[in-house]
């Protein structure tokens, strides 16, 4: 639908009314505010500070057993804020994190916020081609990296801009237990490949030089630009998402108001698996949670599923989130019915369709129904929820949160009436600034009247729930995550001996989707080991391909345009059902 095309819902393009305009707020629990105070929005570093305040001796974060408080948790920000700043670094420089869920990540997130950075989250697991790309577009000065992923950033230092790199072991901030974590990471499980680093700085070092002074006061306001969060957007183009403040900070208080009834006013333990650079862990655990005075319990390695049921059996927790894929392998994990989820009371899942299969599963296991919620790293990211006090799984992605407006459009950009399929568009103060230095590409997801383009296909039920059906564009989601097919067409059109080449995702029981890659051969000689070895140096896993299948020839339009469609009714390989 072009942005020319767009049309006002009714009640003028500010603020529709929201009788006509705002059907769901009719289903919203009793006392939901139809708005949240907009006005009265601050920064992420005030809500912080503010946590901080109020809640000094709790328990903030919890990792391998070793606990921080949330004033431990400040006094560690304020030596990395400190730190960067003597690096040079203030209001609007850009700071890179590319670790998993470890002790460190909790402290260097926030330092870098207190010293007025825009943090850009990076994927631990990307290939040197995709974090040479991530760094150069954002400008990134510092990058803070696990130890475990060193050599590929030494891959990539000829390319890039950056600074100073600092390295992070998996043990750090962990006392003594830490160091028998860095120790079985290095050499029982030789995590760590060799690298070598040019003037880089051990995490330690840098909070020792940071302790030494304290941070100063950076004049920050709710403009400025907390993340960079890199998606492909509907496009599939590398860009980041310019989260400000303010848009970080109204998604937290819109997810606060909907979540607090429903979780009440104890402290409560967040089994954070899904990782923090990831825009629905990074909003709905690390900064709901810390509003709320919540601890995170961090799985570092949720794939260990062994170990991650160890975990949970020897700690109480109140929260959990998760992405179907996740909830689905824990439900069918030996030993999780030692689990004790008697203390359980919220359980919410996003990223990706959650089956109602899986959502029946886990009810079995643990008494309590998934919540499922919808959003986009674009929206900060949660647009929509289901109510807390469901009884049974909906199978729809909720209600729109407060001071959120969502239009149903056709492709004429005419809004659709309840129970009509059209393209899913939102305006809120959620919704990001634009994607960094792409004003091309905003161009394209934002309607004439304020609304960002999803891409996906919805229907409004009669209670104003949403239910999504369909999307509109080519993207495959592997286990919560975007895959984009212009980009592996890229990457293995560029192998020799292949001479086209179209990429469709297929339906798998364990990720939802798998990627499978179909192609013509210019050589003969060429096999699917080549085109997967190929792959395996330049994508992370999720983006690789599972399957190939080799083809004389791909359907085309008659302008010579790959169909996609057709591959996928006509050519697609059969349900995986033997995936890992």
């Amino acid at each position: 639908m072009p942005a020319d095309t767009a049309t006002s819902l009714p009640g003028g393009p500010d603020r529709p009314d929201p009788a006509a305009a705002r059907p769901w707020l009719a289903s919203y629990p009793a006392g939901m505010p139809a708005d949240i105070d907009e006005g009265s929005l601050g920064t992420l570093v005030a809500f912080f500070e503010e946590s901080v305040a109020r809640y000094p001796e709790r328990p903030a974060l919890e990792s391998f057993g070793k606990r921080m408080t949330y004033a431990e948790l400040a006094a560690v920000a304020g030596a990395v804020a400190s730190w960067l700043q003597i690096q040079g670094i203030g209001r609007g420089d850009r700071v890179a994190i590319m670790l998993p869920n470890v002790m460190a990540y909790g402290p260097i997130l926030f330092g870098g916020l207190l010293a007025g950075a825009t943090i850009v989250n990076v994927n631990p697991l990307y290939t040197p081609r995709e974090l040479s790309i991530q760094l150069r577009d954002s400008g990134a000065k510092i990058l803070f990296v696990l130890e475990n992923f060193g050599h590929t950033v030494e891959a990539v230092l000829p390319e890039v801009a950056l600074r100073t790199v600092v390295v992070v072991k998996p043990g750090d901030l962990l006392g003594l237990k830490g160091t028998i974590v860095n120790l079985v990471s290095r050499y029982v499980k030789k995590a760590v490949k060799p690298f070598r680093i040019e003037a880089a700085v051990d995490f330690a070092d840098a909070l020792g030089e940071g302790r030494g002074t304290p941070p100063r006061k950076v004049a920050i306001g709710p403009e400025d630009v907390a993340f960079l969060q890199y998606t492909g957007g509907t496009t599939g183009v590398a860009k980041g998402a310019t989260l400000t403040h303010r848009n970080i900070a109204a998604n937290v208080v819109q997810s606060e108001m909907w979540l607090k009834r429903g979780l009440g006013e104890g402290q409560h333990v967040m089994v954070t698996a899904l990782p923090l650079y990831h825009i629905f862990a990074l909003t709905a655990c690390c900064l709901v949670m810390m509003r709320l005075g919540s601890c995170l319990l961090l799985i570092a390695n949720p794939r260990d599923l062994p170990g991650f049921v160890k975990t949970l059996k020897s700690r109480p927790f109140t929260c959990f989130s998760g992405v179907n894929t996740l909830y689905n392998a824990l439900a069918r994990q030996p030993g999780i019915r030692e689990v004790d989820f008697s203390q359980l009371v919220f359980c919410v899942s996003g990223g990706m369709a959650t089956q109602a299969a899986v959502a029946k599963a886990w009810k079995d296991l643990t008494g309590r129904p998934i919540i499922e919620g919808y959003g986009l790293s674009e929206t900060s990211p949660v647009i929509s929820v289901n109510r807390c006090d469901i009884a049974e799984f909906t199978g729809t992605i909720g209600l729109p949160l407060p001071s959120t407006e969502i239009s149903v459009r056709d492709e004429a950009g005419v809004p659709q009436p309840a129970g009509r399929p059209g393209e899913l568009c939102v305006r809120g103060p959620q919704v990001m600034r634009g994607y960094w230095n792409r004003p091309d590409e905003t161009a394209k997801v934002m309607t004439r009247d304020g609304f960002f383009r999803t891409g996906d296909v919805a229907v409004m039920q009669p209670d104003g729930a949403l239910k999504i059906v369909d999307r509109m564009k080519d993207m495959i989601l592997v286990s919560g995550f975007n895959v984009y097919p212009n980009e592996l067409e890229d990457v293995i059109a560029g192998l020799p001996g292949v001479a086209e080449v179209a990429v469709i995702g297929v339906p798998d029981e364990h990720s939802g989707e798998a990627v499978a890659a179909y192609v013509v051969k210019a050589d003969p000689a060429l096999s699917e080991a080549d085109v997967q070895a190929w792959c395996h140096e330049r994508l992370t896993g999720y983006k690789r391909p599972r399957t190939i299948v080799f083809c004389d020839a791909l359907p085309k339009s008659n302008v010579g345009k790959v169909l996609r469609r057709v591959i996928r009714d006509e050519m697609a390989i059969p349900a995986r059902k033997d995936a890992a």
